[in-house]
């Protein structure tokens, strides 16, 4: 059995992280580059990093701040926002991103999904589906509705050559009452990939919860932001739930 991931999020707008709710990113919590050396003494499993401003602002992603952050980064590192095509996705993994977040781009020109998978291996690239509760799927950070249900785009995108789908709730989004259980487990089932379930979490309990719904990991921000629960915490809830989480 694989073991278990508890990824923190680090959300990025402008000058430094944002905590968001909703899609709505607003308050300042800090420094990229303080966060991931916090993360790197904690030994986190994975670390995800997104430019939540990056699609709104029709820009591709800060390649000068990912490779300041790759460099200190000593965990897998996945980057995500302003990826539109293959181009972006070859300078984030030549600037030292193990993984590349495809979001907007994957649901408009799904073949962006299917080339980045062909050149660079489909365990670089992670495709972001983000829902409302219900299972639909929006894209421009939660903006603009598709009309397609979450079951439908993950299976796409997985036929496309997605290694992973990070399923992302909107509506409970920092909102820190706990994930969309039903989107998870109806997308868990569909797909043959690892789902990272974002979205959500305030307590150990809501990440146990995503995971007993199928997710294989479960990513997170406000949890460790705003309370004082560590990686390291939550992974010792978990295992003690009985799941194989890593050391």
């Amino acid at each position: 059995m694989l073991k278990v991931r508890v990824i923190p999020t680090l959300l990025h707008k402008g000058f430094g992280l944002v905590k968001g709710v909703r899609f709505d990113s607003r308050r300042a919590v800090g420094s990229p580059m303080q966060a991931v050396k916090v993360y790197n003494l904690r030994e986190v499993d994975e670390l995800v990093f997104l430019d939540v401003a990056a699609t709104a602002e029709g820009r591709g992603p800060d390649l000068e701040l990912v490779d300041e952050l790759a460099d200190e980064c000593f965990m897998p590192l996945a980057v995500g926002g302003g990826v539109a095509d293959v181009a972006d996705v070859r300078a984030l993994l030549e600037v030292g991103a193990d993984k590349v977040v495809i979001g907007t781009a994957a649901v408009e020109r799904p073949e962006v999904v299917e080339e980045a998978s062909g050149r660079f291996g489909a365990q670089c690239v992670v495709v972001s589906v983000d829902t409302r509760r219900g299972g639909e799927v929006w894209v421009r950070s939660g903006t603009v509705p598709t009309g397609r249900d979450a079951v439908e785009v993950a299976r796409e995108m997985v036929g496309r050559g997605a290694g992973e789908i990070l399923l992302q709730s909107i509506d409970d989004d920092g909102v820190m009452a706990g994930y969309d259980l039903e989107t998870i487990a109806r997308v868990s089932a569909a797909v043959p990939v690892p789902v990272i379930a974002s979205g959500g979490a305030g307590e150990p309990a809501h990440l146990a919860a995503a995971l007993e719904h199928g997710a294989d990991a479960v990513a997170a921000a406000s949890i460790f932001h705003f309370t004082e629960k560590t990686p390291m915490e939550v992974k010792e809830y978990l295992r003690g739930r009985g799941h194989p989480v890593r050391a």
